[in-house]
């Protein structure tokens, strides 16, 4: 009775199974290593963790810390009493009343319980396994012996007739244990692989849930704004706005279906990933080698990789799907046409004024400080003690801003203050913020304005264009027309001079961006729509 209660307290509170590679928790309560670092993995995200057994609460992901005492004394009970196990096997030679068996006897084909097993011979051809109705399996069909070894070359368990006289002569072949230890391997690094998996697929899920609210808060918004707008031209304008309200409609519908869809189908997909899982942890935890080894191997269980979804969900780089596709400037374009009857409406929407471009403190270089109201970066030789995280500037003097294009035509304008080593330009939120490529201009994903001993450049891509011309001024204009895919750049002075324009394909949105070498970089305002001077 002590020993089925001991052997109870050796199972694991998650799988319900003899503990493998028991781990505890920092209150003290053991699992195992897998179940534990599943039930961790699925709590990530979630703003904390817990143990799932007293449910005490872990600000950050609690250290697994092997429990080599409870390991010692598993090892020793499961040596010395085999776990009684509801096979529905009984012991052969208990004809008076069922016995469960605890072991069979290959040699014999016989199954036995505790008592016979006492009694039973110890001699090396009566090979023991887990209770088994099969035992006509575990024998070659041949020889009628038992399997012991497996052939590597046409990975079949054989006996040692068929590796001495028999087909198998001269081939390479493993003792069954060793051959169930090396597939247990490959079977958990693909286990690994689909944990991996799963878990870039939780997180597309979470990321594409994110992208529908976006669209439905912004959808509902822009429908709030128009409605604001005809309150006191109900009567005349009460057409044109149900016409914007059915368009603003349509598209969060039409966004809100696609990524429910594509939600659908990464669902699917962690299903399939989880049951796969399921089976190699089976197969994993089996004792029985020959089991394990007799399992076919498919690509599908295998190789993870394969069909692994990212056609169908459009790839990993498609999953941001931004909110701005919804196209207002169709409720633009639509207002535009009434300009004869309601006089600035179309302005009173969409022009920005000087104070929407700030500069973003969770982005700046801890050797620029920013101004109060975020109009002004100045290098400074103090640290700033700002915390590093993977939106700051590591390398370069840099700042973005806040404030992010995505459509239509802006224009901004900065004063240097002195006349030191700058940059002013825009970049894709994606440009790299640590390494060696991450300074404006210097890589794919930013256009920029740059001085640098005396000599004024624009440089995209390492690709530096030096201009000619002589540049007094130390106020610039920086115009984006994002449909048409141009960003210039002007010296604001009498006449207003262009510089240089890049034409390209703008693929994200862009954020305006400084580099400060030196002295400072105040912005002074910008706009919408601006004209270029002829």
């Amino acid at each position: 009775m002590a020993s089925a209660d001991l052997r109870e307290e050796l199972d694991c509170s998650i799988c319900l199974t003899t503990y493998t590679d028991p781990v505890m928790l920092r209150c003290g309560h053991n699992f195992c290593r897998v179940c534990i670092d599943r039930v961790l993995d699925t709590q990530d995200g979630s703003g904390g963790y817990s143990c799932p057994k007293c449910r005490e609460e872990f600000q950050e992901r609690p250290a697994l810390m092997r429990n080599l005492a409870l390991r010692k004394i598993m090892e020793n009970l499961l040596t010395t009493q085999p776990t009684p196990r509801e096979t529905g096997i009984f012991c052969t030679y208990c004809v008076d009343s069922p016995v469960p068996a605890v072991r069979s006897c290959l040699h014999c084909e016989a199954s036995l319980c505790d008592k016979h097993l006492k009694v039973h011979s110890k001699s090396p051809e009566h090979v023991l396994s887990d209770p088994s109705t099969s035992l006509e399996n575990r024998k070659c069909s041949v020889h009628k012996k038992v399997l012991e070894y497996y052939c590597t070359e046409d990975a079949a368990c054989i006996c040692v007739s068929c590796s001495l006289a028999g087909e198998h002569w001269g081939h390479r072949v493993e003792m069954l244990d060793e051959a169930s230890e090396k597939k247990k391997k490959k079977l958990r690094n693909v286990l690994q692989k689909l944990i991996t998996k799963r878990k870039e697929t939780e997180e597309r899920v979470q990321s594409l849930e994110e992208s529908r609210r976006k669209a439905q808060e912004k959808a509902s918004g822009e429908a709030e704004r128009v409605t604001a707008l005809f309150i006191d031209l109900r009567r005349r304008l009460d057409d044109l706005e149900k016409r914007v309200l059915s368009d603003i409609s349509r598209q969060e519908k039409e966004k809100s279906l696609s990524l429910s869809a594509l939600i659908q189908k990464l669902e699917i997909q962690k299903d399939e990933l989880s049951r796969k899982m399921r089976h190699i942890e089976e197969l994993c935890n089996m004792t029985d080698p020959l089991t394990v080894l007799q399992e076919p191997d498919t690509g599908d269980l295998c190789d993870p990789e394969e069909g692994g979804g990212d056609e169908d969900t459009g790839g990993h780089d498609n999953q941001r799907h931004d909110v701005d596709d919804l196209d207002v400037t169709v409720i633009s374009d639509t207002l535009h046409t009434l300009c004869d009857i309601i006089s600035g409406i179309r302005s009173g929407i969409y022009v920005e004024g000087p104070g929407d471009i700030l500069l973003d403190v969770n982005t700046a270089h801890n050797n620029l400080h920013i101004s109060d109201d975020l109009k002004t970066a100045t290098w400074t030789q103090e640290k700033q003690n700002r915390p590093e995280t993977a939106e700051r500037f590591q390398v370069y003097p840099q700042v973005m801003s806040s404030r992010r294009f995505t459509s239509g035509r802006h224009y901004w304008d900065v004063e240097i203050s002195r006349s030191g080593g700058w940059m002013v330009g825009m970049c894709y939120p994606s440009i790299d913020r640590r390494g060696g490529q991450s300074c404006v201009g210097c890589n794919n994903k930013s256009w920029g304005l740059e001085r640098y001993n005396n000599q004024y450049y624009v440089t995209h891509d390492r690709k530096g264009i030096r201009l000619r011309d002589n540049i007094s001024s130390d106020t610039f204009r920086i115009c984006l027309d994002y449909e048409a895919g141009e960003l210039s750049f002007y010296e604001l002075c009498d006449p207003i001079r262009h510089l240089h324009t890049f034409t390209t394909t703008f693929t994200e949105p862009l954020h305006a961006v400084l580099c400060v070498w030196e002295g400072s970089i105040k912005i002074l305002g910008g706009g919408r729509k601006w004209e270029k001077p002829s």
